[in-house]
């Protein structure tokens, strides 16, 4: 049972990292004077999802695998809308 906790534990860090990144990707304000503060915040919570879904892929069960990989191309996504737009 230790196993398939420390998968459960995986995934949650990896959707909690996701939901981190989008929360801050969605406050991003382009016309702000913290902008570059802003985007600089988002490429940390960016980063940290993707090491989290990393560690969880390890251990994954296959229908976590499937959403692990949405949760990375979300996260490459944002960073390609981001990027298209600065």
């Amino acid at each position: 049972m230790p196993y398939h906790k420390n998968k459960q534990q995986a995934f949650q860090a990896a959707q909690q990292g996701m939901e981190d990144a989008e929360e801050v990707y969605h406050e991003i304000v382009q016309d702000s004077a913290s902008y570059g503060h802003q985007l600089k915040h988002l490429k940390q919570e960016v980063n940290e999802a993707y090491q989290q879904i990393e560690n969880a892929m390890e251990v994954a069960s296959e229908h976590q695998r499937i959403q692990l990989e949405q949760f990375q191309n979300d996260l490459r996504k944002m960073v390609d809308e981001v990027n298209q737009t600065y």
